[in-house]
C-alpha cells in the first residue's frame, strides 16, 4: 500500500507500527493535523513562539504514544486533547510565573495582538481575540473549539474530558462574556 493513498486512519497506525515504515506514517499523521493543531494552540496562547514550541511538545508526545493509542476515538482527536492538555499546562505555568498581571491582561494582549506581525485582523477581529483571550481557560477552549473548529460536543468532550451539558454551559457563558466585551470595549 502506497503511504499517499491511505484510505483509512487505521491503515496510517498499521504503518506507524511497522519500524520499516514509522517515520512515513508519522509524516503523513503531520501533514494532516500539523496546521490544524497549530492554529488551535495558537488561539489559546496567543504567541506564535508559544504555540509553536506546544505544538513541537504535542507531536513529540504524539510520537512516544502513538503506539500506544488505542483508537478509541479519532487519532485528531487524540491529538486535540494532547494540545488541548498542553496548552491548559503552559496558561497554568505562566499564571503561576505572573508573567502578566491580570489588571494588565486587557493592555497587554491588545497590544500583543497589535504588535504580531502575522495578526492581520481589523479593529472588530483584534476586540474578538481579546474577548476570547481573557476567557477562562475551559471556557477558552470550548469556545474555541466551537466556534473556530467547528467541532461536535461529543468530540470536544472527548477532548477535555468534560460532559457535552458542561460543555453547553461553558460556551453559553463564554459567549455572554464576549458580547458583553464587545458592548463594553
Amino acid at each position: 500500500m502506497a503511504l499517499g493513498t491511505l484510505a483509512s486512519e487505521q491503515e496510517v497506525l498499521e504503518l506507524y507500527r511497522d519500524p520499516v515504515t514509522r517515520e512515513q506514517a508519522f509524516a503523513q499523521i503531520l501533514r494532516e493535523n500539523q496546521k490544524a493543531i497549530y492554529f488551535y494552540i495558537r488561539r489559546m496562547v496567543l504567541d506564535h513562539d508559544d504555540a509553536d514550541d506546544i505544538s513541537q511538545i504535542t507531536f513529540i508526545k504524539a510520537w512516544k504514544g502513538l503506539e500506544n493509542f488505542r483508537g478509541e476515538s479519532k487519532l485528531s482527536t487524540w491529538l486535540y486533547r494532547i494540545a488541548y492538555n498542553e496548552s491548559i499546562s503552559f496558561l497554568n505555568r505562566e499564571k503561576r510565573l505572573g508573567k502578566v498581571a491580570w489588571e494588565d491582561v486587557q493592555e497587554e494582549l491588545g497590544h500583543h495582538l497589535q504588535s504580531d506581525e502575522l495578526y492581520s485582523g481589523d479593529e472588530i477581529q483584534r476586540k474578538l481575540q481579546t474577548a476570547v483571550a481573557l476567557l477562562p481557560d475551559k471556557q477558552k477552549a470550548v469556545f474555541i473549539m466551537k466556534y473556530y473548529e467547528e467541532k461536535k460536543y461529543d468530540e470536544i468532550a472527548t477532548i477535555t474530558g468534560t460532559s457535552v451539558g458542561a460543555l453547553k454551559a461553558s460556551f453559553h457563558h463564554a459567549v455572554k462574556k464576549i458580547e458583553d466585551y464587545l458592548e463594553n470595549h
